[in-house]
Order: C-alpha cells, then sequence, then structure tokens
C-alpha cells in the first residue's frame, strides 16, 4: 500500500467523517455575515478568480471547508475563515449552498457595501514623509514589493507595541527589469530591480475603522486600498481578500513584514 503524506491522511480522515446535521437558514445567515464577501449571497462570486459556491454539493463543500479549518488544505485567505468556523457553521453553510441553483454562465455578484469602501488613502507625498523598510521579490510574479511606513507607525514599531490609529503602510508593486540574459536583474543586496510601478497598496488604521465590517473579516480598524500609480483608485479590489488574508496576522498589527519594521524603526535616529 503506498504512503500518504499527512496532510493526505488528515484530509483523507476528514473525508471519511459522516455528515452533519444542518440548518440551511442558519447557514444562509452565516454566509450573508462574511461568506458573500468574495462568494455572494447566492453562491455567485464577486469575481472571476474566486469559485462559485452555488449549486455544489453539500457533503463536498462541508468536506473542503473542514480540511481548510484543520490546515490540511492550504489557503493564505481560507485558512484563516474556516478556522473561525464552527462544525455546526460549516455543516449549515455547505447546507445552505446545495440548496442554491447553479449560477449562470458569466453572472457575478457585487461586492458587498460595507466591504467596497475603505478609509484608506492615497498618501501623495509619502516618498518625501514615510520610511522604505524593506523590499520583496516575488518571481512567480515577475514582481518586486519595496515597503514603507509613515512616521507614526515607525514610532510605534521602535517602541515595540502594536500599531495605533494613524499608522499608514504602504506597498509600491512593480515589474522587474531584465538582464543581458533576459533573466529578472537583481542588484548588489539580492532584491530585483524595479522596471515599471504597476500599483500601489495601502493599509491605514483610523480609531472606529473595523466596527461596520464582519467580526471573522474585521482587522480592528485597519482599513486596505489599492491605488494606481497617478493616485487613482485601483479597480476591482474586494478588500475582503485582504481582510481575510491579514487576518492571521493579528498578533503583528497585521502585518506580515512587522520584522522588518522593527528592525529598520530600531535603527532609526
Amino acid at each position: 500500500m503506498p504512503k500518504k503524506s499527512l496532510p493526505g491522511l488528515i484530509a483523507a480522515l476528514v473525508v471519511a467523517l459522516p455528515a452533519s446535521a444542518s440548518n440551511v437558514e442558519a447557514g444562509k445567515a452565516k454566509v450573508a455575515q462574511v461568506c458573500a464577501a468574495c462568494h455572494g449571497v447566492a453562491g455567485v462570486s464577486v469575481s472571476d478568480t474566486i469559485p462559485n459556491l452555488a449549486g455544489q454539493r453539500a457533503r463536498y463543500l462541508e468536506d473542503q471547508l473542514r480540511v481548510l479549518k484543520s490546515g490540511a488544505r492550504k489557503s493564505g485567505i481560507m485558512n484563516s475563515i474556516a478556522g473561525q468556523l464552527s462544525n455546526e457553521d460549516i455543516a449549515n453553510i455547505a447546507a445552505y449552498f446545495g440548496t442554491l441553483p447553479g449560477a449562470a454562465v458569466g453572472a457575478m455578484s457585487d461586492f458587498m457595501p460595507t466591504i467596497a469602501k475603505t478609509q484608506a488613502k492615497y498618501p501623495a507625498n509619502y516618498k518625501a514623509t514615510f520610511v522604505k523598510y524593506g523590499a520583496a521579490n516575488f518571481p512567480e510574479l515577475k514582481q518586486v514589493r519595496h515597503y514603507f511606513a509613515n512616521p507614526v507607525a515607525l514610532r510605534a514599531a521602535k517602541n515595540g507595541t502594536a500599531l495605533p490609529a494613524g499608522s499608514v503602510i504602504l506597498t509600491e508593486v512593480s515589474t522587474v527589469k531584465m538582464d543581458d540574459r533576459l533573466d529578472l536583474a537583481k542588484g548588489a543586496d539580492g532584491i530585483f530591480i524595479p522596471n515599471q510601478l504597476l500599483y500601489l497598496s495601502v493599509m491605514e488604521r483610523g480609531d472606529g475603522w473595523g466596527r461596520e465590517l464582519p467580526l471573522m473579516l474585521r482587522n480592528e480598524d485597519w482599513n486596505y486600498a489599492a491605488f494606481m500609480p497617478n493616485g487613482s483608485p485601483r479597480p476591482g479590489i474586494n478588500h475582503a481578500e485582504c481582510l481575510a488574508c491579514h487576518r492571521a496576522q493579528d498578533q503583528v498589527s497585521y502585518m506580515f513584514t512587522m520584522k522588518e519594521l522593527r528592525d529598520t524603526a530600531l535603527k532609526a535616529p
């Protein structure tokens, strides 16, 4: 008999478990609270990159949510969301989506109103007032990202405290120059050399900004936004994906780069 990896054994065990008793109306209520942000209230997703769940078999959805909850199936967004669901929630959500008719070809849901809006602003003067604290290569995307923090965030990081209201973190996302061999060009520090600025992503914190967001997605009072190089909003951005992705970083002010920020802050005068 061939050996299975540990994730494979966990997944097989979860699939073997019996389906749970379910409450379709409770599932619909939970979907309206959080799942609708990406998959739509009627199981029709808000984006071509997100699967429709309407009409999927309830048992299949329940099994997938269980393995996402356990971590046997990896997803930066869904591990965080499924991890907050009880087994009862999972059964109810799966049952509700299973009652819905399949999505029509090309159909798409609107973003949830409370998530579509953001109070994060484009900091036009960031080059002069923010501190660059790091950079990272993304070879699979052929991108390089440079990270900047405003004085409020830098000061809190230096003091070793959580980032407070008024903190702003900005990321420049750029394409990469090619070298003479048509490889992604690197500088002496090993970081890709930027070619063209694609967009800027911003996370900003303000008092009470998270109040209207679903609890399972809320990043305390952080809001997210993306902007084109000219400062106009980048179209088609679902802030729910930003919130869900950063949700698991709650111990480090919802940041993936807190260590780099603190290291830079400690060196600052």
